[in-house]
């Protein structure tokens, strides 16, 4: 008989059941009746009929596709003005547009350990896209404890060469803050590059929302890349490379994730435009998405449950198991409220949690409806 080249999916496919690990896509309609904790539009610009417009008209002026990659027929002159305002906004001298925010930390992550004997330090709590950015690179990585400055410290201090420690502003299983300044100080001390990903900090720290690297006082230095993601604060599609001229003038050069992939789509350029402008125009935005984040978590902590502090848009709440967060999420879904779900291996404590992201358009009504929902429909009894 002739071997089944892919007998050995069932095999894994009835692991992840086993585990409750079993993930499903879920098509939502254009307008979902459900009241949503679940997505990453911090800002509620997703939606905004600016923002929209904005990029239906690029759409319309620039067509449906880049058309190449960056380097062939991919850069319009709406990229450039992209990639000009945002380096403006957030504080650095360049910027280079890429057509996710994974593309963007593979690029930087891979283009910033090209000279050999290079080591990264990388703190164990940093998103997948840093991580496979880490393993491309082939350089020597060292995962090192979470949010610890001195462990960034030690590891660096053990290595004669250049270096490079990577991390997240805002890590998105708990939601807390990577202490930006004690890292940049154990950089500077040895040598080294600092790259944060700030895709959930973009539109919601620093001032006006220009930032994690800007509330550091970071923005600018020159030994800081930042990378974000455009489809999080700006509600569009992309990611970005944020940093000295000359590293971005790098990775133009030497980023795979750059030079062979389509560049972005018009639309996704024009509406990321559209909405950086409008958070520029309204940076009250970025303080009322944290003010709701704060108060979901001060209710859900009165009721008796178990969630991290939020120190940008991420609420996390823990469940007992991945089986219960899937079933708690379910019942949530089914009572008017889509939240997240984080299982493993998205987390890497093993602990799952109910992931639910603050927007600055929710409602006083809204968030108590969230909240009464999310309490009642716990799997395990909220109050002693």
């Amino acid at each position: 008989m002739t071997r089944d080249p892919f007998d050995w999916i069932d095999a894994h496919a009835e692991r992840r059941r086993a585990a409750g690990l079993v993930r499903t896509l879920r098509p939502r309609p254009a307008r979902s009746p459900l009241l949503d904790l679940a997505s990453n539009d911090y800002l509620g610009l997703a939606r905004h009929p600016e923002v929209t417009r904005a990029g239906a008209d690029a759409c319309l002026r620039w067509g449906a596709g880049a058309t190449g990659s960056r380097l062939v027929t991919g850069s319009t002159e709406l990229h450039a003005e992209l990639e000009s305002e945002l380096a403006a906004f957030c504080g650095f001298e360049a910027a280079l547009v890429l057509a996710s925010g994974y593309a963007a930390n593979l690029a930087a992550v891979t283009a910033l350990s090209t000279e050999p004997g290079t080591l990264i330090v990388s703190d164990s709590g940093n998103h997948a896209s840093l991580i496979d950015g880490c393993r491309l690179s082939r350089a020597t990585t060292e995962v090192v404890a979470h949010a610890d400055p001195q462990a960034f410290r030690k590891a660096l201090a053990g290595h004669d060469g250049p270096a490079v420690a990577v991390t997240d502003s805002v890590f998105s299983v708990d939601g807390d803050a990577a202490p930006l300044g004690a890292l940049a100080g154990a950089c500077g001390d040895h040598g080294a590059a600092l790259l944060v990903d700030d895709a959930h900090g973009l539109g919601v720290l620093g001032p006006g929302g220009r930032g994690a690297a800007a509330q550091a006082g970071l923005a600018g230095a020159p030994a800081v890349v930042c990378t974000a993601t455009l489809s999080k604060s700006l509600g569009s599609q992309g990611g970005v490379v944020l940093g000295p001229a000359r590293v971005i003038e790098h990775l133009v050069n030497t980023a795979r994730t750059f030079i062979f992939d389509t560049g972005l789509a018009p639309a996704a350029t024009g509406a990321a435009l559209g909405a950086l402008r409008l958070l520029r125009r309204e940076p009250e935005r970025a303080a009322r998405a944290r003010a709701v984040a704060r108060e979901l978590y001060e209710r859900l902590v009165e009721a008796g449950l178990e969630a991290a502090v939020p120190d940008a848009c991420v609420v996390s709440v823990r469940a007992p198991s991945p089986g219960a967060a899937v079933e708690w999420a379910a019942a949530c879904r089914a009572a008017g409220v889509a939240v997240g779900c984080f299982r493993p291996p998205s987390v890497p404590d093993g602990i799952s949690r109910l992931r639910l992201t603050a927007r600055a358009d929710l409602t006083d009504r809204e968030i108590g409806d969230a909240v009464r929902t999310v309490v009642r429909t716990a799997p395990m009894p909220t109050c002693p």
